[in-house]
C-alpha cells in the first residue's frame, strides 16, 4: 500500500473512531474540509506540517497515520450523512 493510501486509510479510521466529521477535523487542523476529503480519498499528498496538525487534533503521533492496516481489517466505516445530531 503506497503512503498516501495508508494516510487515507488511517485518518479517516482515527476520525470515523472520534466521531468527527471531515469539516470539523479540518477546522480544528486548521486545513480547509475539501482537502481532507482529497486526504481521505488518497489523492492528496499532504505535508508533514499538515500531517502534524491532523495528528494532534485526533490525538495520535503521526507515525500512526503511516500504521499499515492488519491483513483481514475492514476498510473505515463513514459518518452518518448530515450536519445535525439525533
Amino acid at each position: 500500500m503506497k503512503a498516501t493510501a495508508l494516510v487515507a486509510w488511517n485518518i479517516r479510521k482515527l476520525r470515523v473512531k472520534r466521531g468527527l466529521s471531515q469539516e470539523a477535523l479540518a477546522v480544528d487542523a486548521g486545513v480547509d474540509r475539501s482537502y481532507v476529503g482529497r486526504i481521505e480519498r488518497g489523492v492528496e499528498n499532504p505535508t508533514v506540517e499538515t500531517l502534524e496538525r491532523l495528528a494532534a487534533v485526533v490525538d495520535v503521533p503521526v507515525a500512526d497515520l503511516l500504521a499499515v492496516p492488519k491483513a483481514n481489517e475492514k476498510p473505515p466505516a463513514t459518518l452518518r450523512k448530515g450536519r445535525k445530531k439525533r
